[in-house]
């Protein structure tokens, strides 16, 4: 069996791309950091996460995300599942961030989700299931 243990995203700011995770992710801490060369480029890196999950991150990265109403080939989002999808749209939200999809939590019968976009231009899924019925929770029905 394979699962992902974490994701690589070049930022510019470490320290601003860490204010979103720390609040969607209370329960995770820096579990190492460093500097280093990508081809010649120096940058600082971190990992932050769990001990079975993180997210990466190196701060060379220059320009822009990709539009993410366009179309160009690349990352479109990423998610993540959460056991209380409330609680965490309550936490971001009193830390000013805002959803990128807007959708009423209170009408999920099968799982709830809702959409963020971080400080670089990542969207970032959070999902909430409320079956661990396969079978419900794959359900496409109703989207």
């Amino acid at each position: 069996m394979n699962h992902l243990e974490h994701i690589n995203l070049v930022v510019k700011d470490i320290n601003k791309s860490l204010e979103f995770y720390q609040i969607a992710f209370p329960h995770w801490s820096i579990r190492g950091g460093g500097k280093a060369q990508w081809y010649g480029k120096p940058r600082n890196w971190l990992h932050f996460g769990d001990d079975y999950h993180y997210i990466a991150f190196a701060d060379d990265g220059v320009g822009n995300n990709r539009d993410l109403k366009g179309h160009q080939v690349g990352l479109a989002h990423f998610a993540y599942i959460t056991t209380n999808i409330k609680d965490l749209v309550n936490r971001l939200s009193q830390a000013g961030y805002k959803p990128s999809v807007a959708l009423d939590l209170e009408t999920y019968t099968e799982k709830g989700n809702v959409y963020y976009i971080d400080n670089d231009g990542f969207e970032i899924e959070f999902v909430q299931y409320f079956s661990d019925q396969p079978r419900i929770r794959n359900n496409y029905q109703n989207e």
